[in-house]
């Protein structure tokens, strides 16, 4: 191939990858990196996901298992509620998301949980989506305190 074809050919194959590149920022950024709670379509998404993965045993009003500041026979606690009564709201969405995806044994080494991580189920969007729903059910008051922990993660 003569030089003057070889550059053309390499110019067009340049241009094609960084089409494909900005195509690739599009679409992934149609996906959440963060929850919220006021988005109606992801609140949505995040409640199905919450339906089909977490309410057996987080409950389908969030309302965690009876007793969940108790241990189980087992040495585990059991599931708490992701309503305003529970704790979650007492953590950033960062260790929400890190929480769900690898399990709560993944953050605390030797920590026993029945509690699976979500890395191999869920996609980070579901996590999200499911988190967005989660936030959408706690009173403004919550909201902002659980904000307020975002904020001094970053």
């Amino acid at each position: 191939m003569r030089p003057i074809a070889r550059s053309l050919v390499a110019g067009i194959v340049a241009a094609i990858l960084l089409m494909a590149a900005s195509l690739s920022d599009l679409i992934a950024s149609d996906e959440p990196t963060k929850p919220d709670p006021n988005d109606p379509a992801l609140t949505a998404r995040g409640k199905v996901v919450y339906a089909e993965h977490c309410a057996s045993c987080h409950g389908a009003n969030l309302e965690g298992q009876p007793n969940w500041r108790h241990l189980l026979p087992n040495g585990r606690l059991p599931a708490p509620p992701h309503d305003a009564s529970g704790h979650t709201w007492h953590h950033s969405d960062k260790q929400l998301f890190d929480m769900t995806k690898i399990g709560p044994a993944g953050l605390v080494p030797g920590y026993q949980s029945d509690m699976p991580g979500f890395k191999d189920i869920l996609v980070d969007a579901d996590i999200w989506a499911v988190l967005s729903f989660i936030e959408s059910t706690w009173p403004a008051d919550i909201r902002e305190r659980q904000q307020r922990l975002n904020r001094k993660a970053e």
